[in-house]
């Protein structure tokens, strides 16, 4: 992605969060001291809610970048709103895991200053795009960050989904479900059913089935430009179809999962003296 000059600033804030908005308006107030131009209100919502209200479409075709001020759930939020915009996006955590928000908060205005410079680098993340089909009308979808996620009910018996991928009929998993995650997403559900976790410039995407009824089922990394497929083979009561773990939809028998690689990303803004790596170590406690 081509660095463009950052002339208006949006800012999200954790919901339920006093310091975050506290330093929300502290960070407005900068930016108008600075000559920034801040596009739209401050922004606050729960990471359940849809986003796709005028004004917040408004505010991110308006802005050139986000302060996102939480943790990774809200970094999630932030990047359905921007859609097919690509801004950049600064995440400083306010959350308990971080992953995505790599800034702290005492290192939030060198690192603005340093990006009004033109002095950051850009960590571009792949996104999906999700559509819910049942037969030839789709019921809703979005863009994922993380992952795309079909599983059945506490009480619900074993799901059988079957799998295509450009067409080719890969295999029909019997499971309590099935993971898709991009490479961001590698490290949450994923990670946790037992997949790979996948460096984030890696152009491929993973299908992780969780609880396997065979255990030769196993999580396969194809290339993130193919388009799969999902299927649920029969009625179950209870299958859900989730997007990032914030959006939800009940899924029938017959109906199908689209998912193809979104064709905008979503642009990071990365520390200079961090890498991957050391989120990994520190998030995973590796060594300790």
């Amino acid at each position: 992605m081509e660095k463009s000059p950052v002339k208006k600033v949006g800012i999200v804030v954790k919901p339920n969060s006093p310091e975050a908005l506290s330093t929300a308006h502290e960070l407005s107030d900068w930016l108008g001291k600075n000559g920034v131009e801040q596009a739209g209100d401050v922004l606050v919502w729960s990471e359940k809610e849809e986003i796709d209200a005028d004004d917040r479409v408004g505010t991110a075709e308006k802005a050139d970048l986000f302060v996102v001020l939480g943790g990774d759930g809200t970094m999630i939020s932030t990047a359905r709103m921007v859609a097919d915009d690509n801004v950049l996006v600064l995440g400083i955590n306010y959350g308990s895991l971080g992953y995505l928000t790599d800034f702290r908060i005492e290192e939030m205005f060198p690192a603005l200053e340093a990006i009004f410079r033109g002095e950051y680098e850009i960590d571009p993340r792949v996104m999906l795009r999700a559509e819910h089909w049942r037969g030839d009308e789709e019921l809703g979808g979005g863009r994922v960050l993380n992952d795309v996620v079909i599983n059945k009910a506490a009480l619900a018996r074993i799901i059988e989904i079957e799998v295509s991928l450009n067409g080719q009929f890969v295999n029909s998993f019997r499971a309590d479900g099935l993971i898709v995650a991009t490479p961001t997403g590698s490290t949450a559900y994923n990670l946790s059913a037992g997949g790979p976790i996948i460096y984030p410039s890696m152009n491929a995407v993973v299908l992780t089935p969780i609880c396997p009824f065979t255990l030769t089922n196993r999580p396969i990394v194809v290339p993130d430009d193919a388009e799969i497929e999902l299927k649920l083979m029969h009625e179950n009561e209870g299958v859900v179809l989730t997007l990032d773990g914030q959006i939800g939809h009940t899924m029938h028998s017959g109906d199908r999962v689209r998912i193809r690689k979104s064709r905008t990303t979503f642009n990071l803004v990365q520390p200079q003296n961090r890498n991957y790596f050391d989120v990994l170590r520190n998030k995973l406690k590796w060594g300790r």
